[in-house]
């Protein structure tokens, strides 16, 4: 079963012969080795490059053991570079090779290669690691499979595909598990013995139950406002732990450093403002989401928020949590200042769009309440509303769209209906 990853493929296309390093990041298990050492080497044979001008070399493969040698290494590739034609050097699980950082800005200086390198441990798992190649690296984030991605290869249909999507995630191998307790055990496995493991190790952290406590935290409220006080708060009153505001500012940050989690700002439309503080946290993939919480509290409608926000930034775009401020005249005369909240404000250039992310729309009550943050905008951008419930793609007498999530997911054009 061949998964297509055609929108990487094609990001790896655009760098070609850049000069940069093109390092591809992504949490373990995401399909880093087999986008570039399957797909993407599969492109440069159709493209007419010769096999001997593609230098592979895994390096948490046995036979390579010996080119962890940096000096082995380069003599290696002297004796593979036979000419003065280019040469594309795919270096899998670069992070095994010593010296890597110094051995891979020394290629650089090679003008007939073309670099471009995965890497799995927890060290090169995190968000600065293009800080080693000193400017000289290029990343291509591999995000775990969108929806129309998955259901390229699953076998029922799109109902059955969601309810397997939210549970148990976009992961790859995810797709080869046949039951729901291989599908479950594999998800717990990989975040207690690789995920958590990985970030313990980097970060040195010397109290891991304090740092699992917390993830369970993010995954009970995924997309709730929060913030390090409130975390330490609930440490204190549901734990009976002192953990400090700056400790769980300091795991928060490890989580996404390793792109577990994601924090998103809040943003005040009227204001042309960012508020520091409380933000939102969504998970990289929603089965090791789930996983955590031994797939108990499976809100529908949170986990729905979770991929809507995922979708947004693998289609490329910036988004943020808005806040809408209106003055509303009370029965007494007065006027209160009251927030409504839009969901997602998703940017791209000069693009703009707000998004709110409903469940289910029952009724005209609820439709008001949706769309209430929406009308209060002033400006002329889009606004669409996506549902879970069966929805007819449509633009009401205020301008708003409504879609069915799977309109939404399954057309990477759908912002444009």
């Amino acid at each position: 079963m061949e998964i297509p990853r055609d929108k990487y493929v094609q990001e790896l296309i655009d760098r070609k012969h850049n000069g940069l390093i093109k390092v591809i990041t992504g949490i373990r298990r995401v399909g880093k080795s087999y986008l570039l050492s399957t797909l993407y080497y599969r492109h440069l044979i159709q493209s007419g490059v010769d096999a001997d001008h593609i230098i592979r070399i895994a390096f948490d493969d046995r036979k390579h053991l010996a080119l962890k040698n940096p000096d082995a290494l380069l003599a290696y590739l002297d004796s593979c570079m036979t000419d003065e034609g280019m040469y594309y050097l795919f270096f899998d699980e670069v992070q095994e090779l010593d010296s890597f950082e110094s051995v891979l800005n020394s290629l650089l200086y090679r003008e007939n290669v073309d670099i471009y390198v995965t890497g799995s441990n927890s060290r090169f798992l995190s968000k600065d690691v293009l800080t080693e190649f000193r400017g000289r690296g290029d990343e291509v984030h591999l995000f775990p499979l969108t929806f129309a991605e998955f259901m390229s290869v699953y076998a029922g249909d799109r109902y059955e595909g969601w309810n397997e999507y939210y549970t148990f995630g976009g992961l790859p191998m995810i797709l080869t598990r046949k039951t729901w307790q291989q599908k479950s055990e594999y998800l717990s496995h990989l975040f207690a013995e690789t995920y958590l493991k990985d970030i313990i190790a980097r970060n040195n952290i010397r109290h891991p139950d304090e740092l699992e406590t917390l993830i369970t935290i993010l995954a009970s409220a995924v997309g709730s406002l929060t913030n390090p006080k409130r975390i330490a708060d609930t440490f204190k009153t549901e734990k009976s732990s002192s953990l400090s505001q700056v400790t769980v500012k300091s795991y928060l940050d490890f989580l996404e450093d390793a792109f577990l989690i994601h924090g998103v700002h809040r943003y005040d439309v009227k204001g042309r403002r960012y508020i520091s503080t409380p933000l939102k946290y969504y998970f990289e993939d929603v089965g090791l989401r789930n996983a955590k919480l031994n797939f108990r509290q499976q809100e529908e409608n949170h986990i729905m928020e979770n991929i809507i926000y995922n979708e947004l930034r693998k289609r490329g775009y910036n988004v943020d949590v808005g806040v809408v401020e209106k003055q509303v005249k009370q029965e007494d005369g007065k006027y209160q200042r009251k927030q409504y909240e839009v969901d997602f404000i998703v940017n791209q250039g000069s693009v703009r769009y707000y998004i709110q992310s409903a469940f289910a729309l029952p009724d005209a009550e609820k439709v008001r309440q949706e769309k209430m943050s929406l009308l209060n905008i002033d400006d002329s951008f889009k606004k669409i509303i996506v549902v879970k419930g069966p929805a007819m793609l449509k633009r009401d007498e205020d301008g708003v769209v409504t879609m069915s999530i799977f309109d939404f997911l399954l057309n990477e054009n759908s912002l444009e209906l």
